[in-house]
């Protein structure tokens, strides 16, 4: 009975530790999450041009002191300092990863396996409002969204089989403000994207739910329809403003329900899904604003 634990420990152990060899498949997670949360506060916008405006990383939370872990294995090429900003790279082969704010523990030319520490999170040189880690995929001299490499959720957790009975992962989740406006699985999470009509690289103004044509869609929350009808690519869309500076619009409907004016509550079907628009099926595009800046809708519900 023991050699079979032994043998079933090594083949959850091996599983666990083959992402660390190679640098083209998902990334781990750069900072110690235990409840599996995967929390981005600040998402990946190439700027248009090298001179304006963007954020060519992503920023995830943490607390000064953390430990900062490679995402894949590689080989560390620069570990200093920035402009007086802690900095670490790795070079995976095709691609690399960057890290910073951070005092590294790592220098160049070391060889890193995934989970490896390079450094300790810092709570200075941050752009962020508290300790956070900005986060960079470069290859050759572009740079790439990280989230496109991120693994989002842990295949296997190891357990101690003699201890307590561990609470389960939980995924991201907002504040309640709002309610979702029908069910199914995200499909498409507000970000950065490929779109898949144009093929352009843009921001995803909303949030998609992958439901079939012609599922009722709720209101998010209790407030009064502003707009509906056709509205370009996003196809039949309702529009509906709420308390406190806060606006959702439901797009590419097939039909709608409510007329200009009418007030409305989480109870109210504003319309059925449909792929009206610029869409490549069926699926709602949900989308919020606060005080007219388009806000995650993920933050919210």
């Amino acid at each position: 009975m023991l050699v079979r634990a032994v043998a079933l420990s090594v083949i959850v152990l091996a599983i666990v530790a083959s992402p660390a060899r190679g640098g083209d498949g998902s990334w781990g997670w750069p900072l110690d999450d235990p409840q599996n949360q995967h929390r981005v506060d600040g998402t990946f916008d190439l700027p248009d041009t090298e001179y304006t405006a963007g954020h060519r990383g992503i920023d995830l939370p943490g607390r000064v002191g953390d430990p900062v872990r490679a995402v894949s294995g590689g080989r560390v090429t620069f570990a200093g300092s920035v402009a007086g900003v802690g900095v670490v790279t790795v070079d995976h082969g095709r691609e690399r990863s960057t890290y910073q704010p951070l005092d590294p523990d790592v220098e160049r030319g070391d060889a890193v396996e995934i989970g490896d520490v390079l450094g300790r999170l810092r709570g200075t040189g941050s752009h962020c409002p508290s300790a956070c880690l900005h986060l960079g995929r470069i290859e050759s001299d572009s740079y790439l969204d990280p989230l496109e490499r991120l693994a989002t959720t842990s295949r296997v957790r190891l357990v101690d089989p003699d201890g307590p009975v561990p609470t389960p992962p939980v995924g991201p989740s907002g504040n309640g403000t709002l309610r979702r406006p029908a069910g199914g699985p995200i499909t498409s999470p507000f970000g950065m994207r490929v779109h898949p009509v144009t093929g352009v690289r843009k921001q995803h103004d909303g949030t998609d739910f992958g439901v079939p044509c012609g599922t009722p869609v709720h209101a998010a929350g209790d407030g009064t329809v502003t707009d509906r009808g056709p509205s370009g690519a996003y196809g039949n869309r309702v529009v509906v403003r709420h308390a406190e500076g806060l606006e959702t619009s439901y797009n590419h409907l097939a039909s709608d329900s409510v007329v200009v004016g009418q007030h409305v509550t989480t109870s109210t079907i504003v319309g059925s899904v449909g792929s009206t628009g610029l869409s490549t099926g069926c699926h709602l595009h949900f989308m919020v604003r606060r005080d007219g800046a388009l806000t995650d809708p993920a933050m919210l519900l």
